[in-house]
């Protein structure tokens, strides 16, 4: 049974970097799908970056060249490096998987991936 356990959502200022985990464990392949999707109060969830199982990264343009998705050699822990962050990056911050050994995902889909974690809270502060 896949499991996802995000970390390291806290409170900064504009301009400032946090960097977000997610454990995965009980994923049966070496390569499948992940990411990140975020939910702001009242809003729709909204992706944010996605590897799919070639590695291909792809991120949302609201976060292009800011945010970095990485994955750990052994592919048990996903990180999203957030740097210059902006007030309206506050949001739940929760990562996503599936555990299929072929599949595509980019932004868009992240949030129907199969599987995701509790969240962690992002308050970004002006």
């Amino acid at each position: 049974q896949v499991h996802l356990e995000e970390s390291g959502g806290g409170s900064v200022q504009a301009g400032g970097s946090v960097r977000l985990s997610c454990a995965i464990s009980g994923i049966r392949y070496s390569k499948f799908c992940m990411g990140w999707f975020r939910q702001a109060t009242g809003k729709e969830p909204e992706g944010v970056a996605a590897i799919d199982s070639d590695g291909a990264i792809s991120y949302a343009d609201s976060v292009k060249g800011r945010f970095t998705i990485t994955q750990d050699n052994d592919k048990n822990t996903l990180h999203l490096q957030m740097n210059s962050l902006k007030p309206e990056d506050t949001a739940m911050y929760f990562c996503a998987a599936e555990d299929t050994e072929l599949c595509t995902v980019v932004p868009a889909t992240v949030r129907y991936l199969e599987v995701s974690g509790q969240g962690t809270l992002v308050t970004v502060s002006s």
